[in-house]
């Protein structure tokens, strides 16, 4: 392989991985809230 061309995979690499940690850190400070479809029912009598 050429020069370039390992320097064209270690920049993909970090780009992949940079951006599956950048994800995860992110959710782990921001986390998603489950979302109820149905509201809780409220008693009527």
């Amino acid at each position: 392989m050429s020069t370039s061309a390992i320097i064209m995979l270690i920049v993909a690499i970090v780009i992949v991985w940079g951006g599956l940690v950048g994800a995860i850190i992110h959710l782990r400070r921001h986390p998603e809230r489950p979302e109820d479809d149905a509201a809780p029912a409220q008693p009527t009598a």
